[in-house]
């Protein structure tokens, strides 16, 4: 029975060390290391409520309950980015992330687009009330630009 346990407490501690591996995403176990990971995982979770709102737009009816809670997702998050890429967090320190050098080494061309996709995230959201599907599908397009302008300049290509 001792034995059994045992191997049972070893197997779980095995499980629970890959797992946290894995969560990590290779990233090292370390201040920096844990900041980028946090890093991607909150740009996912930008990602895939703009991808909501994109998908739910195309529709015939949106659920403009679901766009709104997504537009706030990403009006949330988006005032946020700058603070993601403290000193320390990037390609040259060793960091695997898939943003360049240049968000540490223009930080105001940085600050720039990352304010235009805080402007572009809070003007989204306020059109969302008016239900207005439309509308909505230009301001997402210009949501998404923002987005790209980022991409473009500030991450590697995919």
């Amino acid at each position: 029975m001792r034995l059994t346990l045992k191997r049972t407490i070893q197997s779980s501690l095995s499980i629970a060390l890959l797992l946290g591996l894995g969560a990590c995403k290779g990233q090292p176990d370390t201040p920096e290391g844990r900041m980028a990971h946090q890093r991607h995982e909150n740009f996912e979770a930008i990602g895939d409520a703009y991808k909501a709102i994109t998908d739910e737009l195309e529709k015939n009816a949106p659920d403009f309950i679901l766009i709104r809670n997504n537009a706030d997702t990403i009006k949330g998050f988006a005032p946020k980015v700058v603070t993601w890429f403290p000193k320390g967090t990037g390609p040259n320190d060793g960091v695997r992330t898939h943003a360049l050098e240049t968000v540490w080494t223009k930080p105001e061309q940085f600050q720039q687009a990352a304010t235009r996709f805080v402007d572009e995230s809070a003007r989204f959201r306020s059109l969302v009330p008016g239900g207005d599907a439309a509308l909505l599908k230009k301001a997402a397009g210009e949501l998404g630009g923002a987005c790209k302008n980022c991409h473009d300049t500030f991450r590697e290509k995919d």
